[in-house]
């Protein structure tokens, strides 16, 4: 279990607040919590020879000191509420003093841990660690239980002079340390921890003009960052914290497909073109739903109420089990631009469309229910640099207009001047600069995205230098039935489409793709990016190059 998956599970701990009426919470998170208890007290390792004596292993047999501490948001609110079936049971106190003793042989002397996978000594996984592990210590703390309390503050103390004074070396980093710094301090109030809150709060919150984070991470850290920007919040009694959380949770309405996916393509970090969910917003959500009687956002949470309000969470803020607002709809019926992010989105209900208006060339993605063409793009065969990678785009009589600047190739005369060339290929390339260009060369590419009913056409231009071969590459989701197409040759998942129209199958849902073109069968043209996973088809043809077809769900 990494430090990602522990924040699933571990509770932001929010300041001032009561336990929570235990009649108040819902009965299926306290289920939930006793089923993952089960899973942690088989997990646990419990052979007093083991090197990891404590610990929980991964699939690898890694044991992470972030999944320790998180297991104390698993054994004491067990152990607290009344609904439990471990409630008052010996075995959670037995089970939490275990991990606290792994946890401390995985603490180094200066306070932080590792991530064996990656970080090592590490301010950055340890508040992560803290966040959840200070949660169980305030559920403690306002339970008067002392016995419990005494188990994890050596940790949690020892864990604050290092996060006091620890770096940082990505952009959340910072605020995750701060939120970890602003729960320890509920718990031991030391001018230290705040005096480092305010240091990192002085370059100010990274939230751009579209809403998102510097990470731009949909699927991963914003919604960490929009969590820790609340628990420092209500902590430190700062509500202008909350103003970015809010302009993020309002950019993710319009970033969101049908099935509440979030467009991931904007990230910049590893959920970038990944699936993902919504479900780590869900705190930030019913926070801000409860706190600005916000209806969009308390109908998202909800949607996410049954499987992910963790039962530490609800125990330590009794806010979030109080009645939300009256439900608003959603946004599903749109057209947005992201100028700083450097996208448009299409919303028509079921029918979800993304643009990438520079820099991609993946220009588009789109999808009507269960059919997904996860990417667009096309190359040309142009010297190993014909790959369409639009540096501008706007829209233009109805239609997103993607522009690339003219590409240009040449072949070299000899040196005017005669003169040995050192055999360096570098030395070369540099040298050829001062070379004649001849048989000079040049291409011009351009596409064009019109929205049509339940759908987009789409019109691809390449030209300037003749026969150049061409392929346009529409992929799809993996998991469908493709049909009226031909497989291509050397390419596993590469499907022709000559003429016609392709169909794509998946689920209850299907995307119509054509007419086709037929004109050769290379698709993997050279200087192309690699192909995409999943099934793509391609329409393949020469220069001049100009060539019309629609991408129709139903």
């Amino acid at each position: 279990m990494t430090r990602r998956n522990l924040l699933a599970a571990a509770a932001p701990a929010l300041a001032g607040q009561t336990p929570a009426n235990a009649s108040a919470i819902d009965s299926t998170a306290v289920t939930r919590h006793d089923a993952a208890v089960e899973a942690y007290l088989k997990l646990q390792i419990t052979d007093p020879a083991s090197r990891w004596y404590g610990g929980f292993p991964d699939e690898y047999g890694l044991c992470y000191a972030g999944t320790a501490a998180g297991s104390w948001t698993i054994f004491v609110p067990a152990f607290l509420h009344p609904g439990s079936n471990f409630h008052k049971n010996s075995l959670m106190i037995g089970r939490l003093r275990l991990s606290a003793q792994h946890l401390s042989r995985m603490q180094n002397a200066q306070g932080n841990i590792d991530n064996p996978i990656t970080n090592f000594n590490s301010p950055a996984d340890l508040s992560f660690a803290v966040r959840g592990a200070a949660t169980a210590a305030v559920l403690a703390s306002r339970a008067g239980d002392r016995e419990l309390s005494a188990i994890m503050e050596p940790f949690l103390r020892k864990a604050g002079g290092a996060l006091a004074e620890g770096g940082v070396h990505t952009p959340n980093h910072r605020w995750v340390l701060c939120a970890a710094l602003a729960q320890l301090n509920e718990l031991f109030p030391s001018r230290a921890y705040t005096g480092r809150i305010d240091k990192w709060l002085a370059e100010g919150v990274d939230i751009d003009e579209d809403g998102q984070f510097a990470e731009r991470s949909t699927a991963q850290y914003n919604p960490i960052v929009d969590s820790a920007l609340v628990v420092m919040a209500a902590k430190l009694k700062r509500p202008e914290l909350l103003d970015a959380a809010r302009r993020n949770l309002n950019s993710m309405l319009y970033l969101m497909h049908g099935d509440l996916e979030p467009v991931t393509e904007i990230s910049r970090r590893q959920d970038r073109n990944q699936r993902g969910s919504m479900a780590g917003y869900w705190f930030p959500l019913r926070y801000l739903a409860w706190r600005d009687r916000n209806g969009q956002f308390a109908t998202l949470a909800q949607k996410f109420q049954n499987r992910y309000a963790s039962l530490a969470m609800l125990m330590e803020y009794p806010e979030l089990s109080a009645p939300p607002p009256p439900a608003a709809p959603l946004p599903d019926d749109y057209e947005r631009e992201f100028r700083k992010l450097g996208i448009a989105r299409i919303r028509r209900r079921s029918l979800s469309a993304t643009l990438f208006l520079s820099g991609n060339s993946r220009f588009l993605n789109a999808r009507g229910g269960e059919a997904v063409v996860s990417a667009v793009r096309f190359a040309s065969a142009f010297f190993g640099k014909g790959q369409f990678v639009p540096t501008r785009a706007e829209k233009k009589d109805g239609a997103y207009v993607f522009e690339q600047p003219e590409l240009v190739a040449a072949y070299y005369q000899p040196l005017e001047k005669a003169r040995p060339v050192p055999a360096d290929e570098d030395e070369w390339y540099r040298i050829r600069k001062e070379r004649k260009a001849t048989e000079v060369c040049r291409l011009v590419q351009s596409a064009e995205v019109r929205e049509v009913a339940n759908g987009f056409r789409l019109r691809v231009r390449s030209g300037g230098t003749d026969n150049v071969p061409v392929a346009i590459e529409v992929t799809l989701r993996e998991g469908g039935k493709i049909e009226n197409c031909a497989a291509a040759p050397n390419t596993p998942d590469a499907w022709l489409l000559a003429n016609g129209h392709a169909e794509y199958r998946m689920g209850a849902n299907t995307v119509r793709i054509g007419p086709g073109l037929g004109e050769h069968r290379y698709t993997q043209v050279r200087g192309a990016e690699a192909k995409h996973a999943g099934p793509a088809v391609y329409l393949c043809g020469f220069t001049p190059f100009d060539h019309t077809f629609e991408i129709v769900f139903s």
